[in-house]
């Protein structure tokens, strides 16, 4: 490949983390929200959100540019189908975080919702889970990504008991059901920025592997960290 074809894709995967940090700030926004009764961040949040939308188009159009001018094959190819499927989950991690700044405006606004769930454990998770996920992008390392398919399934078991949780207040106290069904909202949520950070991961094995892993056993996965030259293989 020239030169050239390096400089425009190291650009565009600029463009990506850039994109990615700012998914990171609204998780870290959101949780403020969430957890603390900072709305005044909801502005913020719902701009950065515009931004993402922005910026997906963009990526979008620069990687069929530089699919329909450089003609890549194989790993950069790879790479490049990968960086338009990662470009949408992040986009989707947005919408999920307006999603849940539209829950609080509607369901929880100056309430703490610390008194029936504390959802700080959960949040730090799934903001560690992008963060890393974004690093392992970065790395082209097989096991980082591995390490935030694995945190899933804590995110899975939090959700699950904060559902029982708030099941069985609701059959309780039956006068705070809008504010259990926000706060059930909220978390199925959260749930589904920890899957979209998972869903990076699994493109990030792709991209360094070539195997497509979004349908094997989080085991299998694990196990393809430990065969011979495929750990956190750097390919261009």
């Amino acid at each position: 490949m020239p030169v050239r074809f390096d400089s425009d894709l190291g650009k565009l995967n600029h463009k990506l983390l850039h994109m990615g940090a700012i998914a990171e700030r609204m998780i870290q926004n959101i949780n403020s929200v969430l957890i603390d009764r900072a709305e005044d961040l909801l502005s913020k949040i719902f701009e950065d959100e515009k931004s993402l939308d922005q910026m997906q188009v963009e990526i979008d159009e620069e990687t069929i540019r530089l699919i329909s001018v450089y003609t890549p094959v194989a790993a950069d190819l790879r790479l490049l189908l990968m960086v338009t499927r990662i470009n949408a989950e992040i986009e989707r991690i947005g919408d999920k975080v307006v999603d849940v700044g539209r829950i609080v405006e509607k369901f929880l606004q100056g309430k703490r919702t610390r008194d029936m769930i504390d959802f700080t454990h959960v949040a730090h998770v799934i903001e560690n889970m992008l963060h890393n996920a974004l690093l392992a992008l970065i790395n082209k390392s097989v096991r980082e990504a591995i390490a935030v398919i694995n945190s899933d399934e804590e995110v899975d078991q939090i959700t699950d008991n904060t559902f029982r949780v708030l099941f069985t207040h609701m059959l309780s106290s039956p006068s705070d059901i809008g504010y259990v069904l926000g706060l059930m909202l909220a978390a199925q949520a959260l749930e589904r920025i920890a899957d979209h950070a998972v869903n990076i991961a699994e493109d990030v094995v792709y991209i360094v592997q070539g195997e497509d892993v979004r349908h094997m056993q989080v085991e299998d996965i694990a196990g393809m960290d430990k065969e011979s030259g495929k750990t956190d293989t750097k390919q261009s």
